[in-house]
This record gives C-alpha cells, sequence and structure tokens, in this order.
C-alpha cells in the first residue's frame, strides 16, 4: 500500500469503529499491538514499524489525538481531508 487512507464502520448512521491503514510492504504483517489509550490502537510490524491505527472509539478521538500519536510514531498529521470520514 502506497498511501494512508481511513476506513470507517457506521451502525445507524454513527461511526462505530474507524481504522487508519499507513503504507507498507506488501507482506508486512502485524506483529504487536499497541494500546495508545481511548480506544486507539496501533498495529506494528516486526521492526515495529506502524501498519495501521484501530479507532474503537471514533467519537471520543479527537484528530488532535490522533494526530499526536502519528508524530508519537514518526508519522506526518493528518490531513482535513483524510479526517473528514469521522468529522462528518
Amino acid at each position: 500500500m502506497k498511501q494512508r487512507y481511513l476506513e470507517v464502520t457506521f451502525r445507524k448512521g454513527k461511526p462505530f469503529a474507524a481504522y487508519l491503514y499507513l503504507p507498507r510492504a506488501r507482506d508486512a504483517q502485524v506483529a504487536r499491538t499497541v494500546d495508545e489509550g481511548n480506544g486507539v490502537h496501533v498495529d506494528l510490524d516486526g521492526n515495529g514499524t506502524p501498519m495501521g491505527i484501530e479507532i474503537t472509539a471514533p467519537g471520543v478521538v479527537t484528530v488532535a489525538e490522533l494526530n499526536a500519536i502519528l508524530v508519537k510514531h514518526g508519522l506526518s498529521a493528518l490531513e482535513d481531508k483524510e479526517w473528514a470520514p469521522l468529522a462528518a
């Protein structure tokens, strides 16, 4: 995967869960998951490189919190258009 994208699952018209897919090698596999609090979990490969971010409580997590997690893991903050599916 070459670019990141956000996939949102809705239930009764409201965001139920989301997953931010991050760029990764085709054969990369999740080796461990880190709990970042507020229902956010970061999937890491065997080298500790983030592969994706699971958001189990999208109504609780702010874009500022998610951006802080991305920066903490050496990634750039989300652009407004990337966050738009959850902001709707």
